[in-house]
């Protein structure tokens, strides 16, 4: 998610800012990865399909995401959160978008 986020940059995540309304393109999701769901990815939405239902999610740095030109759009239902803030490290603490 390079320039938006660095390795190392840990972050404050909303798990209730989709619950009235739901992600709009543009906005940073946390989603689990389709190929290991325990492991939860920070994606920005692309685009919206099939009336809302699927979202196809892309890193910042195109060249370098695997995200879902690799493994297809993510289901609306499994958006865990909105992550808004970063706390650490110290240098990079504040909004992200």
């Amino acid at each position: 998610m390079q320039p938006t986020l660095e390795p190392g940059d840990w972050l404050l995540v909303d798990p209730k800012a989709y619950a009235t309304a739901p992600p709009i393109v543009g906005d940073l999701v946390l989603v689990p990865d389709p190929r290991a769901p325990s492991r939860l990815l920070v994606k920005r939405v692309a685009e919206i399909h099939d009336e809302g239902r699927e979202l196809f999610v892309t890193g910042d740095r195109h060249v370098a995401s695997t995200d879902s030109r690799a493994f297809g759009s993510v289901p609306t239902s499994t958006v865990r959160g909105h992550p808004w803030f970063r706390y650490w490290p110290p240098r990079r603490i504040g909004g992200v978008e």
